[in-house]
């Protein structure tokens, strides 16, 4: 049995498949997803469906784009992502999927891995962060979850202070785990900045990259960020390859670090 690791499929259905055929994807192994399963590829539908039938040989955090979802299926985000949406919505399993998928963690942890969509703020523990992110996966859960979903459309996020609670610290944890990528000299997320390293704002390093980062202790397993690529240091290996922007989906197999990459195949149709 092994455990493959797989960047943000967006949509990619045909590609993931592809990339399992590759791997050799067989009943007895078990699958991580980074998040992001929805959104930009032509086949979320397919997406959601495949990865909810896996049960329980797949563990997939929420990404940002799955939370755009969600936040559509409330009738909370803008009339663009109502129309990316429009689809999959109509479809006769929808409320199911979004049920399923408003179950997903934010955040998994497996010694010696952490699974978490975009980043954990440097303030955080192994410990901490797993705490903050049941917390928040209970409100989505729950009777909260309008206002817990509302609080995700500000642009901004507050800096962390140990000092937040209620709605105003979930939110934080929420945007963090799943927007996260730079941090500028003062603790303040920008969360605007999306580029490659070489373009780094003065004075902002990646959330990695903080000297007295307290989760070191384990290996974070990351996508969200597609000019980063797939990408590995001590400590963090970055997964987002860029495939629903016509580059490549990949997959690391935890037993023996193995890469496995596949182009994008979708035809668009």
């Amino acid at each position: 049995m092994s455990t493959y690791v797989i960047g943000d499929i967006h949509g990619c259905f045909l590609t993931l498949q592809s990339l399992l055929d590759k791997i050799e994807f067989s009943s007895t192994d078990q699958l991580w997803l980074v998040g992001d399963l929805v959104n930009r590829g032509p086949r979320s539908l397919d997406v959601l469906r495949w990865t909810r039938d896996l049960g329980e040989r797949v563990i997939t955090v929420l990404g940002n784009h799955d939370v755009h979802l969600l936040k559509t299926a409330f009738n909370l985000a803008s009339p663009s992502k109502q129309e990316v949406f429009s689809s999959l919505l109509a479809a006769e399993d929808s409320a199911a999927l979004l049920d399923w998928l408003r179950h997903r963690p934010l955040i998994h942890v497996e010694k010696p891995y952490l699974l978490v969509h975009a980043g954990l703020l440097p303030q955080w523990s192994i410990e901490e962060a797993e705490r903050h992110g049941r917390e928040v996966e209970a409100v989505l859960r729950g009777p909260q979850v309008l206002e817990l979903l509302m609080r995700l459309n500000r642009k901004k996020l507050s800096v962390w202070d140990d000092r937040l609670s209620g709605m105003e610290k979930h939110s934080a944890v929420f945007k963090a785990m799943t927007e996260l990528r730079v941090l500028s000299s003062d603790g303040k997320t920008c969360l605007d900045f999306a580029g490659p390293l070489h373009e780094l704002p003065k004075g902002a390093m990646p959330w990695f990259s903080v000297p007295s980062r307290k989760s070191q202790s384990h290996t974070i397993l990351f996508g969200h960020w597609a000019a980063l690529g797939f990408y590995r240091a001590p400590g963090i290996v970055a997964l987002d390859s860029g495939c629903a922007w016509g580059g490549t989906l990949t997959a690391v197999r935890l037993e023996d670090q193995a890469v496995f990459q596949q182009e994008n195949v979708e035809d668009r149709s």
